[in-house]
């Protein structure tokens, strides 16, 4: 279709109105045409972004929840589909690419962890398992046919014992075949309440025969541990020592030149992102980014084009990172993203450390589009991302799980409530923009 001449001056006045009615002090959105969700981009991705949002609960007395999702975007930022999840899922959280072209979920409904593989295709689940298991954050499937969690909050009131672990099950003969306890190896008044979220372990990752990645937050740790041997054969971090990890998400393994040990780390409650590589024994810190201008940072993916692919969660965007620190790709995702995937990338990270790309140092976030400095753009995103056909209000609130309250104990992962505002004068101008072009439609036809 050919646009009419009365088309496009309307569309720049449309922007001209908005634009000259926004507050003061906010970034005019990068690339605006592609949708209010689209931040920076300067330069396209190289391929769909799917991200998990793992839902957050807004302030006020009648705001509620807003669900968890998936939302799928394009290499220029642009939404190719929004996937709630449904049924009773509660909190949303990490998110797998399959060699199939599916996506492996972990979530969670009111009491139990629920794990599936999605169509994306079609928006339907292929299979599903259910574990007696509260608030797990991440399941990896292992070995074919097997799912290796990380089973946070388990304490048995009966023994009085905490089973926080690593274990693995298998789906075939219904059976678990591997499991590691953190009671054998840390002291209870290590972490958190031993009663309660004790090591809070966010995220497992297998990396070798019998050996795995493992990330309890509440211990400002990640390891590697041997389930054949019961051993902890790594250990980034320690208890307490804020100025090496504090509470961090979603750590990659990577290996650097001649196989250095090298960890990438989304350092949560430091508002940062950290790279560490082992060299003659000990972990260096070989690259910090965006300390303070990130809020929350829950995951941090390495991709092949020695980018960095990060989620900022509380300032509800994923960002695509040089070395340098530059924004290169920027997305918002309200309300409360945990885990980004890059497809056709692999699964976490698959690119080279920055010791390879002699990129070490610590750098400052440069070229953001700033959109999460204005909640009234990031409404406008979650009215966006709202209104797409396969996100309808039918599976909301679940069954048996009120809008306000209820479901498992959110603890720190939950996210803290988010404000709620009404929609300010940005959105007052747009709307009167849109009578503008309305009026001059009436003059005019539109000519295929």
């Amino acid at each position: 279709m050919r646009a009419s001449p009365w088309f496009v001056p309307a569309l720049a006045l449309l922007a001209a109105v908005g634009l000259s009615l926004a507050p003061a002090g906010t970034v005019a959105p990068v690339a605006a045409q592609q949708g209010p969700c689209t931040g920076t981009v300067a330069q396209p991705a190289n391929g769909t972004t799917v991200v998990s949002v793992q839902g957050a609960k807004f302030a006020g007395e009648d705001s509620g929840k807003r669900a968890a999702r998936l939302v799928a975007f394009g290499p220029n930022g642009s939404v190719e589909f929004v996937q709630p999840y449904g049924g009773n899922i509660v909190w949303g959280y990490d998110v797998d690419p399959m060699a199939n072209g599916n996506l492996f979920v972990t979530a969670t409904i009111r009491g139990d962890t629920r794990v599936f593989e999605l169509d994306p295709e079609t928006g339907e689940r292929v299979w599903q398992e259910t574990f007696d298991a509260l608030d797990t954050h991440d399941a990896d499937l292992v070995r074919g046919n097997s799912i290796a969690l990380a089973n946070m909050r388990n304490y048995d009131e009966d023994a009085g014992e905490n089973r926080d672990r690593l274990f693995v099950y298998n789906r075939t003969t219904d059976e678990v075949t591997d499991e590691w306890l953190f009671d054998d190896h840390y002291p209870r008044s290590a972490g958190g309440n031993y009663e309660d979220d004790w090591t809070h372990v966010n995220d497992v990752d297998r990396i070798g025969e019998d050996r795995y990645l493992l990330s309890p937050r509440n211990l400002d740790q990640v390891i590697v541990v041997n389930t054949e041997t019961g051993e902890i054969e790594q250990r980034l971090g320690a208890d307490g020592n804020f100025d090496v990890l504090r509470k961090q998400h979603n750590p990659d393994y990577l290996r650097g030149a001649g196989g250095t040990p090298t960890m990438l780390v989304g350092d949560s409650d430091n508002d940062r992102v950290v790279e560490y590589a082992r060299v003659d024994g000990e972990w260096q810190r070989t690259w910090k980014v965006g300390e303070g201008q990130f809020d929350w940072p829950r995951d941090a993916d390495r991709l092949p084009n020695g980018n960095t692919l990060i989620t900022d969660s509380r300032n509800h965007r994923v960002l695509e990172v040089t070395p340098g620190g530059e924004v290169v790709w920027e997305v918002y995702v309200p309300w409360l993203p945990y885990d980004a995937e890059r497809i056709g990338t692999g699964d976490g990270s698959n690119g080279p450390t920055v010791r390879e790309q002699d990129a070490t140092g610590a750098v400052r976030l440069t070229g953001s589009a700033g959109d999460h400095e204005d909640l009234d753009s990031l409404e406008a995103c979650g009215d966006h991302l709202a209104s797409f056909p396969r996100s309808t209000a039918d599976e909301w609130p679940p069954e048996g799980v009120p809008v306000q309250g209820g479901g498992p104990p959110p603890g720190d992962d939950a996210g803290p409530d988010v404000p709620f505002a009404a929609p300010g004068s940005l959105a007052a101008g747009v709307a009167l923009g849109l009578l503008v072009v309305i009026a001059l439609g009436a003059r005019y036809r539109l000519r295929d």
